[in-house]
């Protein structure tokens, strides 16, 4: 499954909308759920950044994401 999280560079600051960025990971999980704890826990242990959103993208959310985005796999 392949996630898109929402994050902050850092905690220290208040959120704000236009600084928000996202990256993008891949993981093997038995569902949803497992799926955004697990994404969860990589980006807090190899990130200072403040997350605000993980969501699974859809096949077709992919496809959109893969020709309108700035697409790229993380890996840690």
């Amino acid at each position: 499954m392949i996630y898109k999280v929402f994050y902050q560079d850092t905690k220290d600051r208040t959120p704000r909308r236009e600084q928000t960025h996202s990256l993008y990971l891949e993981v093997e999980a038995a569902d949803e759920l497992q799926g955004r704890i697990l994404v969860r826990q990589l980006v807090e242990q190899n990130t200072p950044y403040n997350i605000e959103f993980i969501e699974r993208l859809s096949d077709n959310h992919l496809e959109y994401e893969k020709t309108h985005a700035d697409f790229k796999l993380t890996e840690f």
